[in-house]
């Protein structure tokens, strides 16, 4: 099996050096954990707005959600939790220097990603068909509620398939740095900060579809 330690630390190399590269590493942690962070308070304050209004048009909330396809909200969430243990496993792997099992890893994660989109692009259109989209005549001649509960699904749902997109491309460059041996057991910062951004659109979708598929 393919080992991934090919860097290591040269006779002579001094101790500040090794320190330095500890600290670079750490530094691209922190930076990462900053930039979660803005993303959670983008989220949270969308969460927020949805608790006001659910509150308020609490009825018409339950009626929208009764539209949506809760089949499609199960298998998007099984296909992100595979992806999310996909992606823990190569970094795992990547740690231990197992390169092939690394690329294995982050290709299924990939390919659960593309699913998940293919998903929504379908359960979009349908909705689109039947006339269920913002300020669509259906949704204007309707209650208010319904609207608003609408606005706040293709909000949500859109952005957090846009961090998909982008989660996806950070594990692409990972996968990428796999393959050309950039990326290894002494030196995986990038592709743990990949699976940390992973993580969090993964964890998202755990409040997501509760919210929107599990409305009651």
């Amino acid at each position: 099996m393919t080992s991934l330690v090919e860097d290591p630390i040269k006779p002579g190399e001094s101790l500040k050096t090794g320190e330095s590269m500890k600290t670079d590493e750490a530094g691209k942690k922190l930076g990462m954990w900053l930039f979660l962070y803005t993303e959670i308070i983008l989220f949270g304050g969308l969460f927020v707005l949805y608790a006001v209004y659910s509150t308020r048009y609490t009825a018409d909330f339950i009626e929208g959600g009764k539209e949506l396809n809760r089949i499609f909200g199960v298998v998007n969430t099984i296909i992100l939790l595979i992806s999310s243990f996909a992606v823990a496993a190569s970094i795992t792997a990547v740690q231990k220097g197992q390169k092939k099992i690394a690329l294995w890893a982050l290709g299924a994660s990939l390919g659960c990603g593309s699913i998940f989109l293919v998903n929504k692009y379908f359960e979009w259109g349908h909705k689109i068909a039947l006339g269920i989209y913002p300020n669509s005549e259906r949704l204007l001649e309707g209650p208010d509620g319904q609207n608003m509960f609408f606005g706040l699904y293709y909000i949500i749902t859109g952005l957090h398939g846009l961090h998909i997109v982008i989660g996806m491309t950070f594990l692409s460059v990972a996968f990428g740095f796999i393959l050309a041996g950039k990326v290894t057991a002494r030196r995986f910062a990038l592709l743990e900060n990949a699976g940390l951004y992973w993580h969090l659109v993964d964890l998202i979708w755990i409040f997501v579809f509760p919210l929107f598929y599990l409305i009651i």
